[in-house]
């Protein structure tokens, strides 16, 4: 009976915490604050608890992940009114380093040693702070760089140099299938396409993916079929 139950409660929890989850809202998890990692984890864990509980007990999860989730809604919600409940639940930007100081105070209120900020700015790429001009500790614990103006790559702007601005790519061919909408509302059609692949000198069949851009040129990438057993890296 037990195992019964939970091959019926598994999947109707992972489907409540699905739905649940969509109602507050899609986050990466680079992305998450403190309050968000939180209820990310009392959520789950009310769901796998009712993934496991006694039937008698399963309502009264339910229950209480629904409850869960409309206080964290809520909250959300105020939130977006109110600065001071907004900087109280996500907290707020912190600055570590400015203008050639680093901030000792900011480094105890965000939990860093000088060790931590140094890999974490290596892994940004600045090997030296004489690069940098400021740097801010976010609400979800990532470092956001402002490079000195000097160290920065240089743009279009700077070199006086106009460009045309490109357009995403969209996906038209995938595992040799036509995505017959995102070809439409790229602008082009099924004849357009299909002279493409006759251009190319490719089947459809053997596309595994095919992206268009703005300018009308199609890239084919087909599927290696064999994989090489030589590592190129070693």
């Amino acid at each position: 009976m037990d195992f019964l139950r939970a091959l019926i409660t598994a999947p109707v929890s992972i489907a409540v915490l699905f739905l649940l989850s969509k109602f507050i809202g899609n986050k990466q998890m680079s992305s998450l604050n403190l309050f968000d990692y939180i209820n990310g984890i009392t959520i789950g864990s009310i769901a796998a608890e009712m993934a496991t509980t006694e039937m008698s007990d399963f309502w009264a999860c339910l229950v209480a992940l629904i409850v869960y989730v409309i206080i964290v809604m809520l909250c959300s919600w105020l939130s977006q009114k109110s600065t001071m409940l907004r900087r109280f639940l996500t907290g707020k930007s912190i600055v570590i380093f400015d203008r050639g100081k680093l901030y000792k105070k900011n480094f105890s209120v965000a939990k860093i040693d000088i060790n931590e900020f140094l890999t974490r700015m290596r892994e940004k790429g600045y090997f030296s702070l004489d690069d940098v001009e400021t740097v801010f500790l976010e609400q979800n614990g990532d470092l956001s760089v402002l490079p000195k103006d000097k160290k920065r790559p240089a743009t279009p702007d700077d070199l006086k140099i106009i460009v045309h601005q490109t357009r995403p790519e969209s996906v038209v061919i995938t595992d040799g299938k036509i995505l017959e909408k995102n070809l439409a509302e790229s602008g082009f059609n099924l004849e357009w396409l299909k002279k493409q692949l006759d251009n190319n000198r490719k089947r459809l069949k053997d596309v595994f993916l095919g992206v268009c851009d703005d300018t009308g040129n199609l890239k084919i990438y087909q599927d290696g079929k064999s994989e090489s057993k030589n590592d190129i890296f070693d």
